[in-house]
């Protein structure tokens, strides 16, 4: 008599708001129709590391406790798997034990690589077992169909907006400028968010310099160039927002000249979150403020693990209970190697994996900001601060040379 059929879930990467939004909706789903649900903890490394694979039976009352709760039930791990681990290591023992007809998987872009990596794997091996990837970072960088979102990205935007808020009266409050930095390894759809939803005079995301090379220098220049467009306003306050991405795409000369140690971690990326990045650039525009005579004073703020393990917001909870019935719906249909998706219409679609890789690398390319968007071009015209070339004798009050921080001429615009 075969064994009762089986489900595998597992998280990779970071906590999100909505995980267990997912994870306890496939689980009520499925166990109403005879599966049992295995919680896989630690990510991927349990199906590479069979002394390390930590799996516990979820159950009805498991989930519905759990699944408007933030952070993860299941444990996670950034653990990337090397190609010696599939052909020596992979942990087809599981699936045998328990009868697995399906992985599902929970990550963002590197967790969607190494679910696309599986996928593969798996029909090589000829092993008849379904893989479905829900797509979850508060970065919003999946690339998903135009308008939709990442989970967990709506629910942190939002958290971020309640600290960006308070930020921004403080410093109306008291006459300063906070340098606000906020999550975002490789697009700056969050940091743009709140900045544009609490209407802060700049916000710096690393696709603003598609036309011109970053620098740390450019990223000090662009804020004094608010600050003093603010002054000729004769508004001596604001706050400035920096997607934490800006870090990872400068040079190895500015990294160092900035004195930023990077550490690295599975996947190659720096750590952003072990150092302190609004420490790092107000230390910088204080100097830079203090050499042309600004008696302007700057105070760092970091959005950051704060908004990854909040309870999800009301839209992240009913968007993930779909994508979680989304996984039932698509494995019934025998869809596998996939994101499952809720596109612009509202419907459950499967985007497969093999379509959205890089064909050089078979890794999933980010989402970044569309800088032709509308909400972007209007909020950069409306609600930012900056010089341009009318400002500069009005500017010449407070420096000697206005060009420098012209805003277009900074980003080659």
């Amino acid at each position: 008599m075969e064994k009762q059929p089986s489900v595998v879930i597992l998280c990779g990467g970071g906590p999100a708001p909505g995980i267990n939004t997912v994870v306890c909706t496939i689980t009520k789903t499925f166990i109403t129709k005879g599966y049992r649900v295995i919680g896989l903890h630690g990510g991927y490394i349990g199906l590479f590391c069979k002394e390390k694979c930590r799996v516990e039976e979820m159950n009805f009352d498991k989930a519905d406790m759990l699944f408007n709760k933030g952070g993860s039930y299941l444990r996670m791990s950034r653990y990337k798997p090397s190609d010696e681990d599939f052909q020596e290591n992979f942990n087809f023992d599981l699936f045998d034990n328990y009868n697995v007809k399906l992985l599902v998987t929970i990550g963002g872009d590197d967790s969607a690589s190494t679910a696309n990596r599986i996928s593969k794997f798996l029909l090589e091996k000829k092993h008849n077992i379904a893989n479905i990837h829900v797509p979850k970072t508060i970065d919003n960088d999946l690339p998903l169909p135009e308008g939709v979102f990442t989970f967990g990205y709506q629910s942190a935007k939002a958290e971020g907006t309640t600290l960006g808020r308070t930020v921004y009266e403080d410093a109306r409050t008291s006459e300063n400028w906070f340098i606000v930095t906020a999550m975002g390894r490789s697009a700056g759809h969050l940091a743009f968010g709140i900045g544009s939803s609490c209407h802060f005079p700049m916000t710096i995301i690393t696709e603003m310099f598609y036309r011109t090379p970053i620098t740390i220098e450019k990223v000090v220049n662009l804020i004094v160039s608010s600050v003093v467009k603010r002054k000729i306003r004769n508004i001596p306050y604001g706050c400035v927002m920096i997607s934490e991405g800006i870090f990872q795409a400068l040079s190895e000369k500015d990294v160092q000249k900035a004195d930023i140690a990077f550490t690295y971690d599975e996947h190659g990326h720096p750590e952003l979150g072990k150092i302190s990045k609004s420490h790092i650039i107000d230390n910088l525009v204080d100097k830079k403020l203090k050499s042309l005579g600004l008696d302007v004073k700057t105070r760092p703020v970091e959005v950051g693990y704060e908004v990854r393990c909040i309870s999800p917001k009301a839209y992240d909870l009913e968007y993930c209970s779909m994508l979680g019935m989304g996984v039932y719906e698509l494995f019934m249909k025998g869809v596998s190697g996939c994101m499952v998706c809720r596109d612009g219409n509202g419907r459950i679609i499967p985007l497969f994996l093999q379509d959205l890789q890089d064909p050089r690398t078979g890794k999933i390319p980010p989402r970044l900001v569309n800088m032709q968007s509308q909400e972007m071009q209007f909020f950069t015209r409306h609600i930012m601060d900056y010089i341009t070339e009318e400002d500069y004798p009005e500017a010449k009050k407070f420096i000697d040379k206005p060009e420098d921080y012209d805003f277009h001429k900074i980003l080659n615009y």
